[in-house]
């Protein structure tokens, strides 16, 4: 592997974490349906590896409606019924009805804020976190700033976001980049540039 493929050793598994950690991981998300997908599959993924989540992504997406916030949040315990008979997500009732609880909490942010987005990047002052880590092993589980999203997220009604699952999806929008030093991503991604 040359120079300027060399990627953290996580994606080096299989093909999904490769493809993944090449064009998603760590590039900077806008995009509010995008967002609540990736808080959904981030809460799916608790006590999980995150292959088995990138396995069923596809799955997720047509049970869950294209992660349309307005559809979930209107789920009815036949849905859930439905979905908790479905081998092709993670078939876990607590994980299910927290992703119906949190589309509700969602829309509410977004009343609020105008959009998720919005709502999501002021933890990092609206940019991201660039962290010069030798190897993504060395990235933290939490941070002070996945600690009070994680606390804000609870208070207005989130489920299944703990201040480690804040830190993963931080990590998996853009909010920080955790690439290590050594990847070709880090660099790509805005590592090593100062401000």
């Amino acid at each position: 592997m040359n120079e300027e493929t060399r990627r953290c050793a996580w994606a080096c598994r299989s093909e999904e974490e490769r493809d993944y950690h090449d064009l998603e991981w760590g590039v900077p998300l806008h995009d509010d349906l995008k967002l609540f997908e990736f808080l959904v599959l981030e809460g799916a993924q608790a006590g999980l590896s995150w292959t088995t989540i990138l396995k069923k992504r596809g799955q997720y997406r047509l049970a869950f409606d294209g992660f349309v916030p307005e559809i979930v949040a209107g789920y009815t315990e036949v849905k859930i019924g439905e979905l908790m008979a479905n081998p092709g997500i993670v078939r876990n009732r607590l994980k299910i009805q927290a992703a119906v609880a949190n589309a509700r909490a969602f829309l509410a942010v977004q009343e609020q804020f105008g959009s998720f987005d919005a709502y999501m990047w002021r933890f990092v002052d609206g940019k991201t976190i660039q962290n010069a880590w030798p190897d993504y092993r060395h990235a933290p589980a939490q941070t002070a700033q996945s600690q009070a999203l994680s606390q804000d997220l609870r208070r207005r009604g989130f489920k299944f976001v703990g201040p480690t699952i804040c830190y993963a999806h931080m990590q998996a929008v853009g909010m920080v980049n955790d690439h290590g030093t050594d990847c070709f991503r880090w660099k790509a991604l805005g590592g090593g540039r100062a401000d």
